[in-house]
């Protein structure tokens, strides 16, 4: 395994926590970026709700230093963190930013778009993920400057000025890089960037491992589970970087997201078999996950909303 994921990997159990408020003093960043292999760099955000203390950063920030041009993926949840990341990469490399691609249509995703936007840098986004954006734009600025307060200074709606639907292919420098719409998952226009030379994928909101995933109200788990299995674990990756969290590797995530799924599934069907109600759903056993940060957040969320997803299958 290459020596500097391997450090990552490594350190993750002491720096994975919910309670460090800021890793990175010096900058509106959670955590100064990291090569998570050659030329593939992220700034692991907090496996935290977004907060002042952390500036929204609670997501990954991962930019490909290509050879002919950088291509950032997640414009970042406020023009401060946008900016800041861009003062990371203007230190690693000369190369400009070509391209930002947005995970899917969540504000930690495309808020930053405006500082993007004014750099004159393309934006990509899925179809379904610039919907979210044109629908739910504002009230994700508004939530956004609700815990920001000064720091969303700047941030203005961007929408992506690129779509796709189910597969882009971008051929730069030294790179082959697949942007991907695996499927229905987490959320609309969930995207993953595959790298199949490198074996290393950015995963966005598809997999989870140190903190526990969430499930919205749009979030159907039968086909979360389905994709995963059809699509996203065929791809076979060596490399995950999530979208939260320490990159790490297949089997985690397997373990804290599909086997998740799975698992919570069962002991709601369990519980419907029993007669039970929704009422005493929230409280099915989640024991085995409560390891995970975000766990007393959405645990018994989660277990309702799977509840009623299930009561008329």
């Amino acid at each position: 395994m290459h020596k500097t994921i391997s450090l990552i990997l490594l350190a993750s159990p002491a720096f994975a926590s919910e309670d460090i408020a800021d890793q990175y003093p010096g900058s509106p960043l959670y955590s100064k970026p990291v090569e998570v292999i050659p030329h593939v760099w992220s700034a692991i955000g907090a496996t935290a709700p977004p907060t002042y203390d952390n500036s929204g950063h609670n997501n990954n920030l991962s930019f490909i230093v290509t050879g002919d041009g950088v291509i950032v993926i997640n414009g970042g949840a406020a023009y401060i963190l946008a900016r800041a990341l861009h003062e990371e990469i203007k230190a690693i490399t000369d190369q400009p930013v070509k391209l930002v691609i947005d995970e899917n249509g969540q504000g930690h995703a495309v808020l930053g778009n405006s500082y993007w936007a004014e750099q004159g840098v393309p934006i990509l986004a899925h179809v379904d993920a610039a919907h979210e954006v044109e629908e739910q734009g504002n009230r994700l600025l508004e939530q956004m400057k609700g815990y920001n307060r000064d720091k969303a200074e700047g941030t203005f709606i961007a929408a992506p000025t690129e779509t796709f639907e189910d597969k882009k292919t971008i051929e730069m420098g030294g790179f082959r890089i697949d942007v991907l719409h695996l499927g229905p998952a987490h959320g609309p226009g969930d995207t993953q960037v595959w790298l199949p030379d490198q074996g290393l994928v950015i995963a966005g909101d598809m997999a989870f491992h140190e903190r526990m995933l969430p499930i919205f109200e749009d979030t159907i788990v039968l086909d979360w589970i389905e994709t995963w299995e059809k699509a996203f674990e065929p791809l076979n990756a060596t490399y995950v970087i999530p979208g939260h969290g320490h990159p790490t590797n297949m089997d985690q995530v397997r373990r804290y997201t599909h086997d998740y799924l799975v698992y919570l599934r069962e002991k709601v069907g369990e519980h419907l078999d029993n007669g039970g109600d929704l009422a005493e759903a929230y409280y099915v056993d989640q024991s085995p996950y409560a390891n995970l940060d975000t766990f007393e957040e959405l645990a018994t969320r989660n277990a309702g909303r799977v509840y009623e997803q299930m009561e008329f299958e």
